[in-house]
């Protein structure tokens, strides 16, 4: 398989947390903590798989937590993290991955910026620590009063996930089993692998106590974000007596050429959606060097895209797209190119735009070549 995998460690019980429900499957803005953090990564272009370590127990919580997301199958941890980590990677093996990352499910904050920064190092180290240097004072203390005030220059605090090389760490944490290590760098350190310092970020908070739930669900309410994104598209003619736009067969006297069905509207729109939430192109999604996506229909892409939105708790407020052509005229068929889209996207008609214009005979539109599309799309984002 090679790549990267990531492994979600979601077997703990939570026992500082309190309660009879583990705290990665406690209630955040209307989804699950682990729903967060599993979509942070199933949604993210950088990333080949990811499976989480759950606990036997908890089966019937995961699959709720995970409904739509394209993941590995679970597997069942240990009596420890670390333990559950192990068995997690051993699960891996014959995947065979290049890199592994290691999160905690109670780090439902994860951010794509960190995520990459792990990735990179990796390539030029065998381990990566994503860290928040110190900034508060520290004090040691004794018997109920301070006996000294500790240098905080150079001193981080550590975050995930935590990234390796698989074989590396892989064989790292069989050389511990029965110590008890506060991390997986902690492994890696004993190993004697050198870890790198990635930088972190302050919001990648670890959910620990029913007050960290509070604080992070304060978080979540009413804190988002719009995202805007453009898409781009070409297909030259060919023979044919039709061509595919926005979903709708539109008579024509000849075809447009493409892998697939060569829908240049949907394939500029699904790389707009898929670019507002950073998840990559297209292409990547469905490469067309893949045999099966020969001739397939275009809005299955674009419905794709639309649920990785929503796996992200997010929504689309609205989307644009411009058709650029001499010929055919896409006046009488727009409205039903809208009413297509909506149907697609899954959102109401009025935050669907679909224009075309020509370049007055200039360029290989005018020159009746081919059609080019334009497109945008705006979709909100929880934090």
């Amino acid at each position: 398989m090679g790549g990267t995998v990531v492994l979600v460690v979601a077997a703990g019980r939570g026992r500082r947390f309190g309660g009879d429900l583990p705290k990665q499957y406690h209630d955040l803005a209307g989804r699950m903590v682990l729903r967060h953090t599993l979509a942070a990564f199933a949604t993210n272009p950088e990333i080949d798989a990811v499976r989480a370590v759950i606990h036997p127990d908890d089966r019937q919580l995961y699959d709720i937590a995970a409904s739509g997301l394209a993941l590995l199958e679970p597997v069942s941890g240990g009596a420890s993290r670390q333990d559950s980590v192990r068995l997690g990677l051993e699960s891996l093996a014959d995947l065979a991955p290049e890199r592994v990352l290691i999160h905690d499910a109670a780090r439902p904050f994860i951010d794509a910026g960190t995520i990459g920064r792990v990735i990179a190092a990796l390539i030029s180290h065998p381990a990566a620590l994503p860290v928040v240097p110190v900034a508060d004072t520290l004090k040691r203390g004794k018997d109920g009063f301070v006996s000294d005030t500790i240098s905080r220059e150079s001193l981080f605090r550590a975050q995930t996930p935590q990234g390796f090389r698989f074989n590396d760490i892989l064989a790292a944490h069989k050389a511990v089993i029965g110590e008890e290590l506060t991390d997986d760098a902690a492994v890696a350190e004993r190993a004697g692998l050198p870890v790198a310092l990635v930088a972190g970020a302050e919001d990648n908070v670890k959910i620990t106590t029913a007050a960290d739930l509070e604080r992070a669900r304060r978080l979540f309410e009413g804190a988002g974000e719009i995202r805007t994104a453009s898409g781009y598209d070409v297909h030259r003619f060919g023979p044919g007596n039709g061509v595919w736009l926005c979903g709708e067969l539109v008579p024509h006297q000849a075809g447009l050429l493409g892998h697939s069905d060569a829908d240049v509207g949907l394939h500029a729109l699904t790389d707009a959606v898929l670019g507002a939430i950073s998840a990559g192109d297209i292409g990547h999604h469905f490469p067309p060097s893949e045999p099966r996506w020969k001739g397939a229909a275009s809005d299955q892409f674009l419905a794709h895209a639309a649920s990785l939105v929503t796996a992200r708790g997010g929504r689309i407020v609205n989307v644009d797209v411009t058709l650029i052509c001499e010929r055919p005229k896409v006046g009488p068929h727009r409205a039903r190119m809208a009413a297509r889209l909506a149907e697609i996207l899954k959102i109401d008609q009025g935050r669907v735009s679909v224009k075309a214009t020509t370049t007055e005979g200039l360029g290989f539109t005018g020159r009746a070549e081919g059609i080019a599309a334009q497109a945008s799309a705006s979709v909100w984002l929880p934090r």
